[in-house]
């Protein structure tokens, strides 16, 4: 669902409104090729089924809304969480003097300004930067590169690995939600589903074919907002909805004055 997920909201908001007219238009058409004659006959027994098929893709439908929500809003967890490990690394390589207090702090911003150019750029695409591992290391080689010398400085140094751990950790959760939540098999279930719920309101007859349209239009409408938003959502750094690098920018900010 990469290509949807990178739409605009206008973009999706047209291709859902095309699609309840062409559904709207089908059900005028079918009425009229069949007659209501035909069609009035099935509907205590189609009004039975329908319900039921309802029933299984709305839960469906809603189970995976709600699993897509929840990975967004893990998303900007990691981006939070990280951004929170980064400024205290920075608190705590103060309280190592110049050095290597300095390179590390240096290098952690070098790491957090490669993370704004690159990451986030690779990220839309599903996938991380090569540059910004490359500055992680470097982050990680100068502080294990520095010998304690007192048990102040130990201490400090296993805090600022603890730190360094759980930053390492949270990009590697955001760079695993980047290329999404909804495997394929499951978009086609959907998508399937959806087709198959809104084909099944062509075996009823109302007597006014307006309003039947109109009704068959409503439920379209509404089968195909939700299944735009899981998709609007699923890669939660793509597209038009999508979770910012703000809680790491201000942290840069923060570190350059």
């Amino acid at each position: 669902m990469y290509p949807l997920t990178a739409w605009p909201l206008w973009g999706l908001g047209i291709l859902c409104a095309v699609v309840t007219l062409i559904v709207m238009c089908c059900t005028i058409s079918i009425r009229r090729r069949i007659g209501l004659e035909r069609l009035s006959v099935n509907n205590e027994v189609a009004g039975f089924k329908f319900a039921t098929i309802g029933v299984l893709y709305a839960v469906l439908l809603g189970f995976a809304v709600i699993v897509v929500w929840q990975r967004f809003n893990d998303a900007e967890n990691a981006v939070a969480q990280e951004a929170g490990a980064a400024a205290t690394i920075y608190r705590l390589a103060q309280g190592l003097g110049d050095t290597p207090g300095g390179p590390i702090r240096k290098r952690l911003s070098a790491y957090i300004e490669t993370a704004l150019a690159d990451d986030w750029p690779a990220m839309e695409h599903g996938k991380g930067s090569v540059g910004a591992r490359h500055a992680l290391d470097d982050l990680y080689a100068a502080l294990l590169t520095f010998y304690p010398t007192n048990a102040r400085d130990a201490g400090i140094q296993g805090e600022l690995l603890r730190q360094l751990d759980h930053l390492t950790e949270a990009r590697r959760d955001r760079l695993v939600m980047a290329s999404g939540t909804v495997p394929g098999v499951i978009w086609f279930v959907l998508f399937g589903g959806a087709i198959m719920t809104i084909s099944f309101t062509f075996f009823f007859g109302a007597e006014n074919v307006s309003v039947q349209a109109l009704m068959t239009g409503i439920i379209t409408a509404l089968i195909f907002s939700a299944l735009l938003v899981a998709v609007a959502i699923d890669r939660p750094f793509t597209g038009s909805v999508k979770v910012t690098a703000e809680p790491l920018a201000s942290v840069l900010k923060d570190l350059q004055t």
